[in-house]
């Protein structure tokens, strides 16, 4: 019965329906969107939904072509956070990284942001980490120009390193993916739900790692986190590591001052 744009990212235009029956949709939308891109994101919004005890995702109502690819979400209106929403974050993303995944990537490739991103499962999370997170990546921004070539030879010295800078084995997490403070919004109830997926089984440190590469998250939901999951003994040490997949999604969606960034932590794992 109504429809108004409202903010849709960077990436898409997006809408506040109103059904005849009053119900309200965020509908995304994007003329020329990649075949799959919002099936994938629906795939993931249910994925990270299905988590017992995790963060609250939005209900996915529809996926579409027609018009034009669009997906259509619970409205989820703004709040004030509630006295405890930091510290419910903390536990409830320990509660989606428990619950796991079978391996390391997901049955299906997803995006993040315009990007596509590979999701074939390998052996272990360093060949993961590896095959599916850095190279394609610093391949591509060295092609295109953003990355100097020194990039690769400093790549293919920190992935031979992987084994022994990864961290002690753990199961795989169920990872959100993107976790930035703008994906990490507060509901009418003042209580988290997580938006924007890029989701697939990884190492749980690095949804941690990227929430603080940009900031947004107080420490009290990192205390929390770790009172309900505690971290592998080093972990401080690897959050630059994990830090590197962000960056070069940065660097291939913006360049800029991400390169310089990249490269820095780049060296420091490379030897």
């Amino acid at each position: 019965t109504a429809a108004r744009r409202v903010a849709g990212g960077d990436i898409n235009r997006a809408l506040l329906v109103e059904l005849a029956g009053g119900r309200r949709l965020f509908v995304k939308h994007r003329p020329g969107a990649p075949a799959g891109a919002f099936r994938a994101e629906a795939d993931d919004l249910a994925w990270l939904a299905a988590a017992p005890g995790g963060p609250r995702v939005p209900e996915v109502v529809a996926v579409g072509q027609d018009p034009v690819p669009f997906l259509a979400l619970e409205w989820v209106a703004p709040g004030a956070p509630g006295a405890d929403r930091d510290a419910r974050l903390g536990r409830e993303l320990a509660a989606l990284h428990r619950a796991g995944a079978p391996r390391p990537g997901r049955d299906g490739d997803n995006w993040i942001g315009s990007l596509p991103q590979p999701n074939a499962p390998c052996a272990d999370w360093p060949e993961f980490f590896a095959e599916r997170r850095l190279r394609p990546l610093v391949a591509r921004t060295v092609a295109e120009g953003r990355l100097p070539a020194a990039a690769r030879s400093a790549a293919e010295r920190l992935t031979a390193r992987l084994g022994d800078l990864c961290g002690p084995p753990e199961p795989p997490a169920r990872l959100h993916g993107d976790l930035w403070g703008g994906n990490a919004m507060t509901g009418p109830d003042g209580a988290p739900v997580l938006v924007d997926p890029a989701a697939y089984g990884g190492h749980r440190e690095v949804d941690l790692a990227m929430m603080r590469l940009f900031g947004g998250f107080p420490p009290a939901v990192f205390a929390a986190y770790d009172e309900a999951f505690p971290l592998a003994a080093g972990h401080e040490d690897r959050v630059a590591l994990y830090q590197l997949y962000p960056l070069v999604v940065h660097v291939a969606l913006f360049g800029g001052g991400y390169a310089d960034r990249f490269m820095a932590a780049l060296r420091r794992y490379a030897g």
